[in-house]
């Protein structure tokens, strides 16, 4: 009862996360890694955000565990995470030997730890990464499916999802350019999705 109680207050954690995400219009999933009861990091998704594939929830919570922890290797922790983690990010687990990867939603599309193939089980590899799915299920796939039906939504009133959305501008802007046009646009969207 206790255990089952830890597994959702740190899911609900990481849900918290994923709704930062959410609030700067990227794909809300969010990651939390444990150490002996306590979270040590916690991250959400900034590819959008910071124009790099790489940045996953659950890579910007492996780096900023190997930061805190002063090593790559996070033995004995483990990672809550929203959604099932990509292949990157399933290789990122096995790589930085976390202990267990508690899962909230599968990802049909995209999932390396069951739903699409599961590098965690299928491979031999030389550390195992545990796995426990289905942690706050619900909650996790309602957001998901709230955020892509907001988007959606947005982009039939003809919201355009290029570069102004991020603010991201040619690379021969000058910063000033391009911190003005994040502000700017930090504004002008939070003005749409209040009218919208």
């Amino acid at each position: 009862m206790e255990e089952e109680k830890n597994k959702e207050k740190f899911m609900k954690e990481a849900l918290k996360q994923a709704k930062k995400a959410y609030d700067k219009l990227e794909v809300p999933v969010g990651a939390v890694i444990v150490k002996d009861g306590k979270i040590i990091a916690r991250a959400y998704n900034q590819k959008e955000e910071k124009n790099d594939t790489t940045n996953h929830a659950e890579i910007m919570a492996i780096k900023k565990a190997s930061k805190k922890l002063n090593s790559w290797r996070l033995l004995d922790c483990d990672m809550y995470v929203t959604l099932e983690p990509c292949s990157m990010c399933a290789g990122a687990l096995i790589q930085s030997r976390i202990r267990k990867v508690y899962i909230g939603a599968p990802d049909a599309k995209t999932g390396a730890c069951g739903s699409v193939l599961n590098l965690l089980k299928d491979y031999k590899f030389n550390h195992n990464v545990e796995i426990e799915n289905g942690v706050l299920k619900e909650e996790c796939e309602a957001l998901l499916k709230e955020f892509f039906k907001e988007l959606r939504n947005l982009k039939k009133k003809g919201w355009n999802f290029g570069h102004w959305i991020w603010g991201q501008l040619p690379k021969t802007s000058s910063p000033n350019q391009k911190n003005e046009c994040k502000k700017t646009n930090k504004i002008e969207n939070q003005n749409f999705l209040e009218r919208n």
